[in-house]
């Protein structure tokens, strides 16, 4: 890994900074964008004066990339619910035009490439745990469809590309993913951040539906690992992989967890049920502990107490 290059896209972000951190201390060079729509500046800013590291504020969907990496993160989207649904038609252009673009990129330089689809694929699933041959269960033209759908057609423009041009490139569905820089403010906010900056300001703690959907939360170490095996292990090269933690866990007792370790005095107040959420979330990642050997170790309440941390302390 020492002196090859890996091009982020969406490096400022949350999961792109973090393995920005990763590569640059395996000595690797890393080529870096971000349109810092929703990634921060703030997150890569330690690693601005080191020569492996090259920062560039780009918009992916405009213009074609002067860089020839030997490996390719694709990372650049708008994975908030409340970003994706007030920026919609943006959304679409960012995974579509987007990956084409960074598709045609990794067949003229040859490179590695991953990209990172979603669990949004799946709608709402009705296989638990859900496998990576599962079809899914999506609303075409509902208001979440401007993520899924434009994930799901990125996925296709990827096996095209695979198909045609014989291209080195894997497929990784991101189940939910969580740790320090994970946004909470805003229209960025998840809903485990949301709850862990309510609880902190002492805040009502906002629960849409009743509490008992499910998702299944993975440590941010522990993803980087599975993105960094994803890539690098050449058995990958054609698959679509699933990477989460195999437990799931009902928001209200995940608020009640956030409660609990902030000593916080806040109440929950329950929300109605946005359109098209899915009730429950859980991967399987039987693909992934075979081929990679990924097997999350972060427990939620460690990760928990790890995040509330750095959001407190900033």
């Amino acid at each position: 890994m020492s002196n090859k290059q890996f091009l982020i896209t969406g490096g400022a972000g949350f999961l792109g900074s973090w393995l920005c951190d990763l590569l640059i201390a395996k000595n690797a060079r890393v080529y870096c964008i971000d349109n810092l729509s929703s990634g921060r500046a703030e997150n890569i800013k330690h690693l601005l004066k080191n020569k492996s590291f090259v920062f560039k504020k780009h918009d992916i969907t405009k213009n074609t990339l002067n860089v020839k990496p030997d490996y390719i993160f694709h990372l650049a989207s708008r994975p908030s619910p409340d970003d994706y649904l007030n920026n919609a038609i943006q959304t679409i252009d960012v995974n579509t035009e987007g990956t084409k673009k960074i598709l045609e990129l990794t067949r003229k330089t040859d490179a590695k490439l991953l990209f990172t689809s979603t669990s949004e694929v799946y709608g709402e699933a009705t296989v638990f745990p859900t496998p990576e041959n599962y079809y899914g269960n999506v609303n075409p033209s509902g208001p979440r469809s401007c993520y899924d759908e434009s994930k799901r057609l990125c996925e296709s423009l990827c096996m095209a590309y695979n198909r045609t041009y014989g291209l080195d490139l894997r497929i990784v569905r991101l189940f939910n993913t969580y740790g320090p820089r994970l946004r909470g403010d805003g229209n960025y906010g998840r809903a485990l951040s949301r709850f862990i900056w309510q609880s902190i300001n002492n805040q009502r703690i906002t629960i849409w539906g009743n509490g008992k959907q499910t998702r299944s939360f993975c440590y941010i170490t522990d993803m980087i690992n599975g993105l960094m095996g994803s890539l690098l292990v050449k058995k990958t090269k054609g698959e679509t992989i699933n990477l989460g933690n195999p437990k799931e866990t009902r928001i209200v007792d995940l608020a009640n967890m956030v409660i609990k370790l902030t000593d916080s005095k806040s109440k929950v107040k329950y929300l109605p049920m946005p359109d098209n959420d899915p009730r429950r979330r859980l991967p399987k990642i039987t693909k992934a502990r075979q081929i990679i050997g990924f097997n999350p170790r972060v427990k939620l309440n460690q990760g928990l107490s790890k995040t509330i941390e750095w959001q407190i302390d900033r």
